[in-house]
């Protein structure tokens, strides 16, 4: 199946007013993300002059606030520049459509309720008409197709009440990357919006999962975070467990079954090249990369404890940082590398601890009401939250705390939910669910603040997500 969400030949243009020179200068090939995100920054304001004076824009609602209305705003199809370009622009607007509309934080309106009808994105809107149905913002866009075979795809965001355009760019591409240039443009709609990044441009790798209960095939796999372009990095041969990407590459880690011995493995999404990290003794579990990619921890069963080890990758190099009678596991280092959160039983309890990278006193910060066990913490991008499973009273919830243990919030709660995963803007959880039965686990993706809870569409059942840090 050929992927998607290839970065080779993603360019952008510069901003929309300054189409000629610098619109063509733009064309040299760029591979990296960023320079995508540069070149969006420099569209916000562009074509001022049909738009009124960009320092009038107000438009931008607070995330912060106890309840967040969704925004209305229009998504009208973006225009083709010819027939053959039409599949793509529908699918491109439709893509934008279903992301903001999944984020909880809009409300696209229905194209019937439109009154005019957008021929023509380097004109300014008649904002009278998009006020008169409550839009507070509009999208506009464009798909052409280029000489070399490529596409171009352009945006352009109005706010419009004041009347003005917050946002203009535009992107050449192949016409397989459709999907991609959709996600881009999607973070950037969020963004300018809301202050915040995005985050439709990132993956999910997770453990697909077929077959009757008691012979479970699992396999390892990878997906757009909206569960579309689904690809299998493992053949179900053997068992594959807790697969985490690195946030500064698009690399994974994860611990697989062959021929009977646990080992964990790097797995390069670009290259498709497979390393074994290590032959460890005994059982290991939970591998997880630090913020920089260089090092691996996890933790190793030695008899009936385990305990937590980081292993540097480039030396091979293996550092003990605990040393108890207890099983200590599922550790996870904050964004900053200097702290990790991980789970341990020493207490009687499997209960959440927090310690320096290099070892040293644990400190609890886990301490609700009730007989409750913790487990599979999980820093937030952004520092300031960790979100794990809660298990008590017959039910598994997912829920956050702040760093310091204060400030729980159980955010959704059932029968067997586990395993959360932040979204690399921080805002967002995934998790999945095993309603019991004759039934198997599916994914879930639910909002920092407990709201917007919905199902991730996959092929069968799945369980264990990591997201992706956005895209490179």
């Amino acid at each position: 199946m050929h992927d998607q969400c290839g970065t080779s030949d993603l360019i952008p243009a510069s901003d929309l007013n300054r189409r000629s020179r610098e619109g063509r200068r733009s064309q040299a090939p760029m591979t990296r993300r960023r320079a995508v995100l540069l070149g969006a920054a420099a569209g916000v304001g562009a074509l001022a002059g049909l738009g009124g004076d960009e320092a009038r824009a107000v438009l931008r609602f607070d995330l912060n606030q106890g309840n967040v209305q969704p925004l209305p705003i229009a998504l009208p199809d973006f225009l083709a520049g010819s027939p053959s370009d039409g599949q793509a622009a529908r699918a491109i607007s439709q893509i934008i459509t279903a992301n903001l509309r999944r984020s909880g934080l809009f409300a696209p309106i229905d194209p019937a309720a439109f009154i005019e009808r957008i021929t023509d994105t380097d004109v300014a809107p008649r904002y009278a008409d998009w006020r008169a149905i409550n839009a507070q913002a509009l999208v506009t866009g464009r798909v052409t197709r280029q000489p070399d075979g490529r596409i171009r795809a352009e945006f352009r965001l109005w706010d419009v009440f004041a009347g003005t355009q917050l946002a203009g760019q535009q992107f050449f591409s192949t016409p397989d990357n459709f999907r991609r240039i959709a996600h881009i443009i999607s973070d950037q709609i969020y963004e300018r919006l809301t202050g915040e990044k995005g985050y439709f441009d990132s993956r999910i790798v997770f453990i697909d999962e077929t077959g009757p209960k008691d012979r479970r095939v699992k396999r390892l796999a990878i997906m757009d975070q909206d569960g579309f372009g689904v690809r299998y990095l493992t053949n179900g041969s053997a068992l594959v467990v807790t697969p985490r990407f690195s946030p500064s590459t698009q690399e994974i880690t994860y611990m697989s079954f062959s021929q009977g011995e646990p080992r964990v493995y790097l797995f390069n999404t670009e290259t498709q090249q497979r390393e074994i990290v290590g032959n460890f003794p005994g059982m290991t579990f939970s591998p997880r990369f630090s913020p920089d990619g260089q090092r691996v921890i996890m933790s190793l069963q030695q008899g009936g404890n385990s305990n937590l080890f980081v292993m540097d990758l480039r030396s091979k190099a293996t550092t003990r940082l605990t040393d108890t009678a207890a099983i200590d596991t599922a550790p996870c280092y904050s964004p900053d590398g200097s702290r990790i959160c991980f789970e341990s039983d020493r207490g009687g309890r499997p209960q959440i601890y927090i310690m320096s990278a290099g070892g040293g006193p644990a400190q609890r910060i886990s301490f609700a009401e009730g007989p409750y066990s913790y487990s599979t913490p999980v820093w937030s991008p952004r520092g300031d939250l960790i979100a794990f499973t809660r298990q008590g009273q017959g039910a598994f919830a997912i829920g956050v705390m702040g760093v310091d243990g204060r400030g729980e919030r159980i955010l959704t709660e059932g029968f067997h939910n586990e395993g959360p995963t932040f979204a690399p803007n921080g805002r967002v959880l995934m998790f999945f669910r095993d309603a019991g039965g004759n039934t198997g686990p599916s994914l879930y993706t639910i909002d920092i603040t407990g709201r917007n809870e919905q199902r991730v569409p996959t092929p069968s059942y799945a369980s264990d997500p990591a997201w992706s840090p956005l895209l490179a």
